[in-house]
């Protein structure tokens, strides 16, 4: 398996992403912004069918498309015109119905639709792995710098305003962050099964840990195994990449349902 350059970069990418959703997952489980995910996420196919239409790159137009969504979801959902579950909602479903009406003008669009859909890690490119790269990095560096204020935020709103954080513009910076890291993942998982990436990890890794920088710490790692391990079990047993990656996620979590230790 290793032999195969497909195959090195494959698992490169699934343990990068694996790794950036798992840090970036820590704050999604702590501000309970799942629901965010998920609209982000399936937004993010908007982008990619405009850019497959316009021939332009689809990650770089998909990630530029989906952190104008998620900056359009933070203003009007501050604005309390709207509840945010609503919000959400209408860019959830106007972005994904604009892709598939942007990928029914392309003659054998299903092809892309479901690469898109459903991830295709196997197939990328060193271009990309290396953007991958380097938006991943970006993500982490970004959490890194500003990770004192965004967990004053995670656990109390009023207190990190009280300290002098700028919550509006952590949370903004959090959706833009959230909307990069849903975009490199779409290659690894799809648009529909990103999320799981963002989320299961870091509510696995809560049942271990009780510690924020434990949590951040196990949640990176299992984000980063659950890639390896999904890649290396559909490629021994030739199943899909995407949903195995996601299967054995979930399975660590039952897993950890079950043998968790019980408090005393």
């Amino acid at each position: 398996m290793l032999e195969l350059a497909f195959m090195q970069r494959a698992l490169l990418a699934a343990a990068a992403i694996g790794l950036v959703c798992g840090a970036l997952g820590f704050f999604v489980v702590l501000r309970r912004l799942a629901f965010i995910g998920v609209g982000i996420s399936h937004s993010a196919i908007g982008g990619v069918a405009l850019a497959v239409v316009l021939g332009w790159p689809p990650l770089g137009t998909a990630a530029v498309f989906a952190v104008a969504v998620a900056l359009a979801i933070a203003r009007l959902a501050r604005s309390g015109r709207l509840s945010e579950d609503a919000v959400i909602g209408i860019f959830f479903s106007g972005s994904l119905a604009l892709g598939v009406v942007l990928f029914s003008l392309r003659r054998g669009y299903q092809q892309d639709l479901f690469g898109y859909l459903f991830g295709n890690v196997l197939a990328i490119t060193p271009g990309e792995l290396a953007l991958l790269a380097a938006a991943g990095a970006a993500v982490l560096a970004a959490l890194a710098i500003s990770f004192r204020p965004l967990l004053f935020l995670a656990f109390d709103e009023e207190v990190a305003r009280a300290y002098g954080h700028p919550v509006a513009a952590l949370e903004t910076g959090l959706l833009v962050l959230l909307a990069v890291t849903v975009v490199i993942g779409v290659r690894l998982v799809g648009v529909i099964l990103v999320e799981a990436l963002l989320v299961v990890p870091a509510a696995t890794a809560t049942l271990w840990a009780t510690h924020y920088r434990a949590q951040l710490a196990l949640a990176m790692a299992l984000g980063a195994s659950a890639g390896v391990l999904g890649l290396a079990a559909a490629y021994a047993f030739d199943l899909a990449a995407g949903g195995t990656i996601v299967l054995v996620s979930v399975a660590g979590f039952f897993v950890s349902l079950v043998l968790r230790p019980r408090p005393g």
